[in-house]
């Protein structure tokens, strides 16, 4: 009798699509503080984890996270083993049709970053003929026009850390970084090794996609989403940080 209900209840929820216990999220391995911490190849802190803890609880859902390469999310997401992707702009990526946007959440800064003493850059358009610091596998469609004619030449890191650190090597004269890792950076090295901003690259803003699939919750996930922004929540998460 009592696999009997059991088989029943089973088919119920297949029958009423109900929601799945856990949310598939995902993270790029090489984010680094303040938006992600990892430890053991798995999303421990920072920004991109307190949004996701956050949006879980709201909803009542476990969440899971898969870290991956930057050039393997895409596919992950086409696959369908990822429900919700978060920190991505429209142009960074080439396919989201079968995902729908949440209201943008915060503000992403790619800045031209220098050590100190460097004088300002009045545009991008005056990085020609340097060598740029950059993240392997990162999408910078500002600088994408410099670098395909030959003006621009990448040297590429695993990570944007890598990347300051690099910088403050002496390994190039600039670099790029969003604005959130530059303060991170900064804010653990001494005066006499901070970097500065020597101009702005480019301002996006950065949401979540929410796979859609009617097996998922997706309009209660992206009025969460919307609640979350609404109500300052997001931007309490972004002051822990700064």
């Amino acid at each position: 009798m009592r696999s009997f209900v059991l088989a029943l209840l089973l088919c119920w929820s297949a029958l009423t699509g109900a929601a799945p216990a856990t949310l598939k999220f995902s993270a790029v391995d090489s984010w680094t503080m303040p938006l992600a911490d990892f430890h053991d190849s798995q999303l421990k802190g920072g920004i991109l984890n307190d949004i996701i803890q956050r949006l879980s609880q709201r909803l009542g859902l476990d969440a899971s996270v898969q870290v991956l390469p930057r050039n393997r999310v895409e596919l992950a997401a086409r696959q369908g083993s990822i429900d919700v992707r978060c920190y991505v702009s429209p142009a960074w990526i080439s396919d989201h049709q079968r995902f729908l946007w949440s209201v943008p959440l915060f503000l992403h800064r790619d800045l031209i970053v220098a050590r100190r003493g460097e004088a300002p850059l009045p545009t991008p358009e005056a990085l020609s003929g340097e060598q740029v610091g950059t993240v392997l596998g990162y999408s910078y469609p500002r600088l994408q026009p410099l670098i395909d004619r030959g003006a621009v030449r990448r040297d590429e890191a695993r990570n944007q850390d890598l990347v300051l650190q690099k910088l403050l090597a002496g390994r190039y004269q600039y670099a790029i970084s969003n604005e959130q890792a530059l303060n991170w950076f900064n804010r653990n090295h001494p005066d006499s090794d901070q970097l500065t901003a020597v101009g702005i690259l480019e301002e996006t803003p950065v949401a979540c996609l929410v796979r859609d699939d009617p097996d998922l919750p997706t309009q209660r996930i992206l009025r969460a989403l919307q609640q979350m922004k609404a109500s300052g929540e997001i931007e309490a998460i972004l002051a822990r940080y700064r």
